[in-house]
């Protein structure tokens, strides 16, 4: 059980990466998603459909973990422009007050390139094109990101600039400074590959950092 990693968001994208990462390097990983149950059986998988916003789900989940990681998403479609956005804030509400009941600290949670503090980071071009197709769905990361660094866990936040579905390179930056802060291009599998890192190695607590290539 001292292997033990949660994963929210297990099904697809980078979750579903860092289960394979982690199970790679021999590691046990408990699988949290709604459609657990869709994914294949191994050894050292253990399977767990639940809701990220259903407290009791998420006490269940952190039962006997070592680390949680936290890669949720949502789906893309036309309405993401207007609609209000809540899932991330509202699924990091539940998490950090059940994982404040238990003796699990360790938390690393994907936003992305254009969350919090790192909005700074970008151009003006880059603000107004981010904003105008994602702005409602990073105004609820924004919220999210602050819960997380208001609380006494031993968190990483993990912001990956855009996504590609390209094999993992070994050539991830990992920017802390602030005054390095750009966008760019990043493999999905490097930075599952980074996630399993963290939570082995204790990296980067109580920081936000951004993944580039």
């Amino acid at each position: 059980m001292d292997k033990l990693i949660l994963i929210i968001g297990a099904t697809s994208g980078i979750g579903k990466l860092c289960m394979e990462t982690a199970l790679n390097r021999g590691l046990t990983v408990r699988a949290f998603a709604r459609s657990a149950d869709t994914l294949a059986e191994h050894p050292e998988l253990e399977l767990m459909a639940g809701d990220a916003l259903n407290a009791d789900d998420i006490a269940k989940a952190l039962d006997g973990v070592r680390a949680v990681v936290v890669a949720l998403g949502i789906r893309e479609r036309v309405a993401m422009l207007w609609d209000e956005k809540t899932l991330f804030s509202r699924s990091t509400e539940i998490l950090l007050a059940e994982m404040q009941k238990t003796d699990v600290s360790r938390l690393l949670v994907v936003t992305g390139f254009g969350a919090g503090r790192s909005r700074s980071a970008m151009s003006l071009l880059e603000r107004l094109g981010h904003n105008a197709v994602l702005g409602r769905v990073y105004a609820d990361k924004k919220r999210q990101e602050a819960m997380i660094m208001a609380s006494p866990l031993d968190w990483t936040i993990v912001r990956p600039v855009i996504l590609t579905n390209r094999p993992a390179s070994g050539k991830l930056k990992v920017l802390e400074d602030p005054s390095s802060w750009r966008n760019g291009l990043v493999a999905r599998a490097d930075v599952a590959a980074y996630l399993v890192d963290a939570a082995e190695q204790n990296l980067h607590v109580q920081k936000d950092v951004v993944l580039t290539r």
